[in-house]
C-alpha cells in the first residue's frame, strides 16, 4: 500500500541512485555491456575504473597509489590507469574493444575482484522503506517505522470496512479484488513479451531443472505454496462453503478452483519472467541472478524491471495495486474464518454484536503486526513465514484427512456427497483421499524434517532462541488438537468420540434424504421445527437401523442463521 502511494508521482524513487538513502555500491546497471558499440574506448575505461577502484583493486594490482586521486577527478591519473590496465591486459588475446566484465574478472590480475553491487530498487526497499540496515539482528529490531505503522493501520481499517457486515459486504468487494488481478496480469504479459530479452526469461521459466527434484526443501515449499494458494487446512474453504446452498455442486467447484488456481500461477509466471528476462538483458546478468523469491521478487526484482519501462509510474501503480488487491482478498478469507468460528462458539453473545467483534479482531491483529513495522520486521516476517504455515499445516491437514477417511469412514463420506450432489465420486478420488495424498504428505513431512535447515535471512542464520520460537509456532496448533482430543476422550470415552452423534447430518429436514438421516427427519423434526436442530444428550443411544424409538432425550438449539 505504501509503495502504491509513492508511485503516483511522475518519477519513481528507485529509478536511480541519487537519493539520500543510497550507498556507494548502488548502480542502476551494475554490469554494463562493455562490448556494446555505444561505449567508446574512453567510456569502457571509465566504467572499469569505477568498478576496479570501488573494489580496491587499482592500487593493489597496478601498484599506483596515485590512482586514489580518482576522487578528485584527476585526468592525468585516469590516463595512467588506462595505460597500466592495457599493459596488463595485453597478455591476453582479447582486444580491449571487445572487453566484457566476465573476461576482466577471469583475468588472474583481477580474479579477487567481486563485482557485486546493489540496485536502486533494492536500496529503496531495504534502506528507505524498511530501514533494515538500522537493525543488527532479530534480537535488536530497532525502532518502529512511522510510515509503515500508519500504512498497516490504514490497511486494517480498509479490511474492517469490507468485513463489517460479514459476507454481505466482503462478497461484493471480492468481485473486484478477484478479477482485477487478471486484467493487470494480461496487461503486464502483453507489455513483457514486447521487450527485448523476454525470451530468455521465459526459457528460464519453462525449462525444468531436474536436479532440483532431489532437494527436499523444494518439495516442502511446493506443498506449502499449494496449501496456501488453495486455502487447504486454513478453514477458509469450510467457512465460505458454509454459505452455499446444500445441493451446490461442490465436486465441480473443487475441480474448477484447482485448475483455475494452477492456470493462474502458470499464466502469472509468463508475465513475471518475461520482464525479468528483459531486466537480465539490460543489466548484463543471467536471469537466475535477477530473479528473487519471496518479498524480494515483488518489491525488488520486479519493480527494478518496471522502472526501466516507458511510463514506469503507471506500470508500477498497476502492479502494486494488484498486489494490494491480492493481499486484501487473502485477508478477507482468513479473518472471516476466525470471526465465524468464534461467533459460532459463542452465538448468544457475539452474533448480535458481530460488527463490534469484527472491529476488535481487526484491532488485535493490527497490534500483533506492530513488530513487523520495526526496522528488523522483515526478519520477523521471515521467521513467521518459514514456520507458521509449513510443517504444522501439513500435519493438521494430514490428520483431518485420516480422520475423515478412517475414523468417520470413507463410505459415509461418499454417501454424504451423493446425498448432496446426486452421485458418488469415482475410484480415483477414493484412492487419492485414502492412500495417495496421505502417503505423499507423510513423505514430504519426513524428508523435509530429515533435511531440515535453520531459518536465515540475507545469509545470516537466526539464533537458537529465535529457532525455538519458530518451532513453538509449529507445535502449538498441533498440540491444541491433541489436547482437546484427549479431553474429549476423558469426558465421553473413546467410542463416543469416534462415532457421529445421532443428530449428525443436514440441519434442514428437507435435506435429510439419505437413509442414514431419514429416521431423524421423520421421527424428531416437524415442518414447524425446520429451522431448529436437536442436540442429543449424553445418555442417548446412537441411532442404528432407523431405531428412532431409542432416542429419549433432546435439547433444542436454534440453527445458525
Amino acid at each position: 500500500m505504501f509503495v502504491s502511494f509513492v508511485n503516483l508521482d511522475d518519477a519513481l524513487p528507485w529509478e536511480d541512485c541519487g537519493n539520500w538513502w543510497n550507498t556507494h555500491e548502488c548502480r542502476r546497471i551494475a554490469f554494463p555491456r562493455l562490448e556494446d558499440p555505444k561505449y567508446n574506448y574512453t567510456e569502457k575505461m571509465t566504467l572499469l575504473w569505477k568498478d576496479l577502484y570501488r573494489q580496491n583493486c587499482v592500487a593493489a594490482k597496478l601498484n599506483e597509489t596515485t590512482y586514489d586521486d580518482y576522487n578528485n577527478g584527476s585526468s592525468v591519473v585516469f590516463t595512467e590507469f588506462m595505460n597500466g590496465f592495457i599493459t596488463m591486459f595485453n597478455t591476453t588475446a582479447t582486444s580491449v574493444t571487445d572487453l566484457t566484465y566476465k573476461q576482466v574478472q577471469g583475468y588472474n590480475g583481477f580474479s579477487n575482484c567481486q563485482f557485486s553491487y546493489t540496485t536502486p530498487s533494492q536500496e529503496y526497499f531495504e534502506r528507505y522503506v524498511l530501514r533494515q540496515h538500522l537493525s543488527e539482528d532479530i534480537g535488536h529490531l530497532g525502532d518502529i517505522s512511522l510510515k509503515l505503522i500508519l500504512t498497516l493501520l490504514l490497511s486494517w481499517l480498509l479490511i474492517f470496512c469490507c468485513l463489517m457486515k460479514g459476507i454481505k459486504s466482503s462478497g461484493k468487494v471480492v468481485y473486484f479484488t478477484a478479477t482485477f488481478p487478471y486484467v493487470i496480469l494480461i496487461v503486464l504479459l502483453v507489455r513483457g513479451v514486447t521487450l527485448e530479452g523476454h525470451l530468455e526469461g521465459i526459457k528460464f521459466y519453462v525449462i525444468p531443472q531436474w536436479d532440483k527434484l532431489t532437494d527436499a526443501k523444494i518439495w516442502g515449499d511446493a506443498a506449502s505454496q499449494i496449501f496456501y494458494s488453495l486455502g487447504i487446512g486454513f478453514g477458509g474453504l469450510l467457512t465460505m462453503a458454509s454459505y452455499n446452498k446444500f445441493n451446490n455442486n461442490c465436486y465441480r467447484d473443487a475441480i474448477l478452483v484447482s485448475f483455475i488456481n494452477c492456470g493462474t500461477s502458470i499464466f502469472a509466471g509468463f508475465a513475471i519472467f518475461s520482464l525479468l528476462g528483459h531486466m537480465a538483458f539490460v543489466t548484463n546478468k543471467k536471469v537466475e541472478d535477477v530473479a528473487a523469491s519471496g518479498p524480494g521478487l515483488a518489491f525488488i526484482a520486479y519493480p527494478d524491471g518496471i522502472s526501466r519501462l516507458p511510463a514506469a509510474s503507471l506500470w508500477a501503480f498497476l502492479f502494486f495495486f494488484m498486489i494490494l488487491t491480492l493481499g486484501l482478498d487473502s485477508q478477507f478469507a482468513m479473518m472471516e474464518t476466525v470471526i465465524s468460528a468464534v461467533t459460532d462458539i459463542f452465538p448468544g453473545v457475539l452474533r448480535k454484536r458481530k460488527m463490534t467483534f469484527t472491529f476488535i479482531m481487526c484491532a488485535v491483529t493490527f497490534l500483533l503486526g506492530i513488530p513487523l513495522c520495526t526496522h528488523g520486521g522483515m526478519q520477523v516476517l521471515t521467521l513467521i513465514n518459514d514456520y507458521s504455515g509449513s510443517y504444522n499445516l501439513m500435519v493438521v491437514a494430514l490428520f483431518e484427512l485420516l480422520c475423515l477417511c478412517y475414523v468417520y469412514g470413507i463410505n459415509k463420506f461418499l454417501a454424504d456427497i451423493e446425498m448432496m450432489i446426486g452421485f458418488k465420486p469415482t475410484y480415483y478420488w477414493i484412492a487419492t483421499w485414502t492412500v495417495i495424498t496421505p502417503l505423499a504428505v507423510t513423505f514430504i513431512i519426513i524428508v523435509s524434517a530429515i533435511q531440515y535447515q535453520p531459518s536465515a535471512y540475507n545469509g545470516k542464520t537466526f539464533p537458537v532462541w529465535a529457532e525455538g520460537i519458530g518451532w513453538l509456532m509449529v507445535c502449538v496448533p498441533i498440540l491444541v488438537i491433541f489436547i482437546v482430543g484427549l479431553v474429549e476422550v476423558c469426558i465421553h470415552g473413546w467410542p463416543g468420540c469416534i462415532r457421529p452423534l445421532p443428530d449428525w447430518g443436514p440441519v434442514l429436514p428437507e435435506n435429510r434424504t439419505g437413509s442414514r438421516y431419514a429416521a431423524v427427519n421423520s421421527g424428531f423434526q416437524s415442518d414447524e421445527d425446520s429451522l431448529k436442530i436437536y442436540q442429543v444428550k449424553k445418555n442417548v443411544v446412537p441411532l442404528e437401523n432407523g431405531a428412532a424409538d431409542k432416542v429419549t432425550d433432546f435439547t433444542c438449539l436454534n440453527e445458525r442463521l
